[in-house]
């Protein structure tokens, strides 16, 4: 079957990525207990970005980020010290959606094929896709992990992992006037959380992050209005539809 695409016009926002070794986390959230989200992937490359592990050869993330080069650590909770139960793999192949536009920010998905296969265990382990593309509905609430920036006015990054929960906001909420009005379309291939209030967001170096609903992952950290946190502005993730579960899994040759 072959893929469709659609193109969507583009605003002044932000990519939730960190170019080269400024690599910045969560904004509102906390750290979590060590190991306890094995499958993070913390990404390398020319940009420092998150990722998910779906299968131990391949890597989920957003394809905004340029990872030409570069490595996934996985069993990762402090990115400055040398866990025992770190994994540095190389990236083989970025394999960016067909569709994806960098204008448009439309089918901002990619998929990382890896030198070799990840050792699953107790800090390694795949995350669970869904099933089908369902839309998450409004006011469920969802989580988000990472290692970027934790304010929006300090660019270091968060050295151990953080996660918060966010409310999925509904399309045409996030598409009025208060939020992202007329600067920027978000289509049935993205999902918006946040919170009404603010405060509680993804942030830059959170890119290609999953974010998880009912655990399953329901999404990619795609981009956000500056600064992170603010109401007018929630994050914006790739929702994981059945059009890109078909590609992934044709992609990878299997099932999820």
């Amino acid at each position: 079957m072959g893929v469709f695409c659609t193109l969507s016009t583009s605003a002044a926002i932000i990519l939730l990525v960190i170019p080269g070794d400024l690599c910045v986390d969560i904004i509102g959230g906390h750290e979590v207990a060590p190991h306890s989200r094995p499958f993070m992937a913390a990404l390398k490359g020319k940009s420092f970005c998150g990722g998910a592990l779906i299968k131990p050869g391949w890597v989920l993330t957003a394809a905004h980020c340029n990872l030409t080069g570069g490595s996934v650590t996985l069993g990762a909770h402090s990115l400055k010290k040398r866990e025992k139960t770190q994994q540095v793999i190389k990236i083989a192949k970025e394999i960016r959606y067909p569709c994806y536009s960098p204008e448009g920010k439309e089918h901002d998905i990619m998929l990382l094929q890896l030198k070799k296969k990840a050792k699953l265990g107790n800090a390694v382990k795949v995350i669970r896709l869904p099933t089908s593309g369902d839309d998450p509905e409004p006011e469920t609430t969802c989580r988000v992990a990472g290692w970027g920036q934790t304010t929006s006015n300090n660019k270091k990054k968060s050295d151990t992992l953080r996660e918060v929960s966010v409310t999925i906001i509904s399309r045409e909420t996030c598409n009025d006037e208060d939020h992202y009005g007329n600067k920027y379309r978000i289509t049935d291939n993205m999902i918006c959380a946040g919170s009404e209030r603010g405060g509680k967001d993804s942030c830059q170096g959170d890119s290609g992050g999953p974010l998880i609903c009912n655990n399953v992952m329901r999404g990619i950290t795609a981009f956000g209005k500056s600064p992170c946190g603010n109401p007018d502005g929630p994050g914006v993730y790739t929702r994981i539809t059945n059009q890109y579960l078909q590609w992934i899994r044709n992609t990878i040759g299997g099932d999820l």
